[in-house]
């Protein structure tokens, strides 16, 4: 046979690494560490500024056109915490089916196999990702509650204000508040999530340069220790969670700070103009007045 088969299959072996998959080239590696850095730096936060000057600016030339905008972000809102407030369901009947299985039927594991693909997990590995669903709900529905108006809020002086006093309130609310914790939770986010995906961990404060240089021993590194030996191990999803809420919080300061805008030059006759809440139907009110 020869003795160079053995050699090369140990070489593969060792470029493999640790993470058990196909070795990275050096290109991908820099390709990650530039996804990495542009992520959280200051070009990605220039160019996300100069849209939103540039399509503010455009927006007040032809009104029409931060309508449009305002109905695309406040329908985005909506479309994904309605299909994500479906979470609570899938929460319920999971825990639901986990109390059955562990205490009548004493069962120590649930299979499940959608097209032949078998996955079976502990049920305490079931009970901790129910976990992931709560998050999902916090993380992905909390914009469309806000376009929903179900917040709860405190209003000592908002209520008792004019129509115009309250929409300057909502802008500066959306520039000096929503906008700047969502661009620091997502720079905070950012990095936490890379540092357990890949190793050596990236810093905020690594430039481009020093990246490239990490790039050659870079490898995956995902995260997939779990609080108990069987339990969930899939706690980077939160972080992944964590950044989608941030870009969802950002998104919605814009439409909101349109929104708010627009009904100012427009007069009180504009407020709520195509927005899109949901109903209960007939009697809506007289069961709201109950809470």
């Amino acid at each position: 046979m020869g003795r160079g088969v053995p050699v090369k299959w140990h070489a593969h072996k060792r470029a493999e690494g640790q993470t058990g998959g196909p070795a990275l080239e050096l290109s991908e590696k820099q390709a990650i560490m530039r996804i990495v850095y542009y992520g959280g730096s200051v070009e990605f936060f220039t160019a996300v500024f100069v849209a939103f000057l540039a399509l503010t600016a455009v927006g007040i030339w032809r009104r029409e056109i931060m309508w449009g905008a305002v109905r695309v972000l406040e329908g985005f809102a909506n479309s994904v915490g309605r299909f994500f407030a479906w979470a609570g369901l899938l929460m319920v009947l999971q825990q639901i089916v986990i109390v059955f299985l562990q205490r009548i039927f004493r069962v120590s594991e649930i299979s499940f196999g959608p097209l032949g693909y078998s996955f079976t997990k502990d049920l305490s590995w079931w009970s901790e990702e129910l976990k992931l669903y709560n998050a999902m709900i916090v993380a992905m529905c909390a914009t469309y509650t806000f376009v929903q108006g179900g917040h709860v809020r405190v209003d000592l002086i908002y209520s008792a204000v004019s129509h115009r006093t309250k929409r300057i309130i909502d802008m500066v609310g959306s520039l000096i508040f929503m906008m700047p914790v969502a661009v620091l939770t997502w720079m905070y986010a950012w990095y936490f999530l890379w540092r357990h995906l890949i190793t050596p961990k990236p810093s905020a404060s690594d430039t481009l340069d020093k990246l490239m240089l990490k790039a050659r021993a870079v490898r995956w590194n995902v995260e997939t220790i779990g609080f108990s030996p069987n339990g969930f191990n899939g706690y980077f999803l939160f972080k992944v969670l964590l950044l989608a809420y941030c870009g969802l919080i950002f998104l919605q300061a814009i439409a909101f700070f349109y929104r708010s805008f627009l009904e100012l030059i427009e007069g009180e006759e504009s407020a709520g103009k195509y927005l899109d809440r949901d109903t209960l139907g007939e009697g809506e009110e007289a069961y709201e007045g109950t809470h």
